[in-house]
């Protein structure tokens, strides 16, 4: 087939659901509403670990408008059937109302249900508990962690002892919490045995299947919908208790039931990304050769689950070195579970690969970009295999350009502008894009438009739009006759919507279901005696604008609208699959360059960005408005991790401290200085249709380091805490 003409893709296209969000018509979860919904509201533990001695429900029982008041004690038991497929591990779910322990504090111990939220509200509240509490373990440095998970290649000790220049760095990189705009909510409905849920999530299919393994339904018998999404940064990728709730009151009170988290809820009932105590020490020649580094990671989990993300990965791969070793160990506590947040693990271990590196430049005398080129790899050393693409050394070049890094003075705490100490830094992130098998349907109908259906999100990429340029090029058709549909577990089934994957992973589900029904289309015209195309080559013939043409003959061809109606069909159909990257393998990864410059008051220790800069090797750019959007957000997200997010615990009792928006800091307007984003040009064809790299993670990568190295720059301090306080720079 020829290759189609690409009009959509590439281009810098506003949001197709851009016109229902800013009117308020797009529908999130907890804005379904369906006639006679109830309201649900949970009690959380007020203890850190221990066991439920009794819990007094008359007073909520007896308030104008409390239905019911579910807890372990009356809570009919739950099958909790084992499922491999699903998002968590068989077996160790947090199972709600079926037993008298307490794990964390916060857990959900009781739900009560009423005819409004503010009955159910002041129900909660007259809910009256006694507990056997024991001392919780919240501390990460205090806690004793598990067995390691290693990592080895060379020998890293005798490397380090063989180093002309050694570093023993320490690092603590406090717990950070999403806090998406839009609450966490479910609505649930039960039809006799079917359910049906208004979800927020970013798996449509792992919900449908913890919920199904839960309640021990058929697949047939779980409906989960969620059209819309409001920011997730990763919250929404498994279904949390709150879900598994909502359904079980829905089916005890015989009622549909909305419940909606409160902000202080998503605090313990959501994830978080974990905090890590990671010890690096690293060994290089006095030109700056890297020759061994040994990693000892510590990252905290919750005592019931296990949670892991790839933070020893950037110190495998990121630099050439002979000698590695890691040590990667979880460590359990009393704690709801992490779960991943925008680039899991490897926002964390490039803050301390690429801190250690900038503080060896130091060391060493050598320009920051110029240690780093001296220790670019050939190939991923890792796992021995060749890179699928790696431009880094090019977004270097091209960043320096850009930012004026040539301007830099290396000296620390020699620029200044009045009262305020001025400093360049810049850092590399890395991450690598998840390409996840996928299945998507495509439907074209006789009056020449298309419907294009997938159960994936969109949590604010713009998934409808993206996909919507990628169905229309496939197609020929135009943006405005294609409509694409996501967000229904009728829909055909795909990955998370989380971890880069949905450009690379539904986006060839759907070119490969697009491809099918035009391919269709071609060879009933091409073997119709009626068409203008009959006897033409099926790989002659393109499709512009709803017309199939001969490539070599404009003139000659007709509509889809008049191909079908001739041939009396009402509409072409296929279903598209992606199975991931397949057999042949590379090193897949998305890559940045990025650029900061702060302003560090010098008596006060207030740290300002002034202006960011980043550069991405990120395979071939769908929607470069879409793009600028990633970037812009996830630098922004950077600059909270380096200087304001923090989860603060009081280890007495697990309470999170600052659980509100109020004392939990994330980034305002004022805190975002001049951004601006540069893409290369290129393409990455490893194992997907598209030639994509995911974006939306390796915009975060890298920032929090590039900002500490503009901190060390401006003040001459080197911080190795997230997030950077005044405090540490007094």
């Amino acid at each position: 087939m020829s290759p189609q003409p690409q009009a959509a893709v590439g281009a810098p296209l506003s949001r197709v659901d851009g016109r229902l969000k800013v009117t308020g018509k797009a529908e999130y979860a907890a804005e379904h509403d369906l006639k006679g919904a109830v309201h649900a509201v949970i009690v959380d533990a007020s203890i850190g670990r221990g066991r439920i001695r009794s819990i007094d429900t008359r007073a909520a029982e007896k308030h104008t408008g409390v239905l019911r008041v579910i807890h372990h004690g009356n809570a009919p038991k739950l099958p909790y059937r084992d499922n491999t497929g699903s998002n968590n591990p068989p077996g160790r779910r947090l199972r709600v109302f079926q037993d008298d322990k307490v794990l964390f504090h916060g857990q959900p111990i009781a739900v009560v249900v009423a005819t409004t939220l503010e009955a159910a509200q002041h129900g909660a509240s007259l809910v009256k508990v006694r507990y056997d509490a024991e001392q919780p373990s919240t501390d990460i440095t205090k806690a004793k962690p598990g067995e390691p998970t290693p990592y080895a290649r060379g020998d890293a000790e005798a490397g380090l002892r063989s180093s002309a220049v050694r570093l023993d760095l320490t690092y603590e990189l406090a717990r950070n919490h999403h806090n998406p705009m839009e609450p966490h909510a479910t609505v649930a409905r039960w039809d006799g045995d079917r359910l049906t849920v208004w979800d927020k999530t970013q798996w449509i299919v792992g919900t449908h299947d913890e919920i199904a393994a839960v309640f021990d339904l058929p697949a047939d018998a779980v409906r989960v919908i969620n059209p819309f999404v409001g920011g997730g940064f990763g919250s929404g990728l498994r279904c949390w208790p709150h879900t598994i709730v909502a359904a079980l009151a829905a089916r005890v009170t015989r009622r549909p039931v909305k419940l909606v988290l409160s902000r202080k809820q998503m605090y313990f009932g959501t994830g978080f990304r974990p905090a890590y105590e990671y010890r690096l020490r690293l060994g290089s020649d006095r030109r700056g050769k890297l020759n061994a580094a040994i990693h000892d990671i510590d990252a905290e989990t919750s005592s019931y689950e296990t949670f892991v993300e790839g933070a020893g990965a950037p110190g495998q791969m990121m630099y050439s070195m002979p000698n590695v070793r890691q040590a990667y160990r979880q460590v359990p506590l009393d704690v709801n579970t992490p779960i991943w947040m925008r680039g899991p693990g490897f926002a964390t271990g490039s803050f301390v690969i690429e801190s250690a590196m900038d503080e060896l430049a130091h060391e060493l005398g050598i320009d920051p970009i110029e240690l780093r080129r001296r220790n670019e790899p050939s190939e991923d050393e890792a796992s021995n295999e060749p890179f699928s693409t790696r431009r880094l050394s090019e977004c270097y070049t091209v960043g320096a350009r850009e930012f004026g890094w040539d301007r830099r003075n290396p000296k620390p705490r020699s620029t200044r502008d009045g009262d305020w100490l001025i400093g360049l830094g810049m850092a590399a992130g890395v991450y690598d894009p998840g390409r996840y098998p996928a299945q998507a349907r495509a439907r074209l109908d006789a009056d020449g438009t298309a419907v294009v259906e997938a159960a994936t999100s969109d949590m604010g990429p713009g998934t409808y739009t993206s996909q919507t340029q990628v169905s229309a090029d496939a197609l020929g058709l135009t943006m405005r006759t294609v409509t694409f549909r996501l967000g229904d577990s009728l829909y055909p089934p795909t990955s998370p919507h989380g971890g880069s994957a949905t450009m690379a992973s539904v986006g060839s589900a759907v070119v490969d279901a697009c491809n099918k029904v035009r391919q269709q289309a071609i060879r009933m015209a091409v073997e119709d005696r009626e068409s203008p195309l009959y006897g033409v080559n099926t790989d002659d013939v393109v499709v512009r604008n709803g017309r199939l043409h001969d490539r070599n003959n404009t003139a000659r061809g007709e509509t889809y609208k008049s191909l079908l109606a001739r041939n009396d069909r009402s509409h072409l159909e296929a279903n598209g699959t992606y199975d991931g990257p397949g057999s042949e393998r590379s090193a897949y990864f998305a890559y940045n360059a990025t650029f900061a410059e702060v302003a560090v008051d010098a008596d006060l220790g207030l740290v300002r960005v002034r202006r960011m800069l980043a550069v991405y090797d990120a395979g071939r750019i769908i929607s470069p408005k879409l793009a600028e959007s990633q970037a812009f957000g996830g630098i922004v997200g950077g600059i909270g991790q380096a200087l304001l997010e923090h989860t603060v615990t009081d280890h007495r009792d697990g309470r999170i401290v600052n659980s509100s928006l109020a004392d939990y800091l994330v980034p305002v307007n004022a805190d975002v200085p001049e951004i601006k984003a540069i893409y290369l040009d290129g393409e990455d064809n490893a194992g997907n249709l598209l030639g994509v790299k995911g974006l939306g993670e390796v915009v975060q990568v890298g920032v929090a380091p590039a900002i500490a190295n503009a901190v060390y720059n401006a003040t001459g301090r080197r911080v190795r805490q997230l997030p950077i306080t005044a405090e540490a720079l007094l």
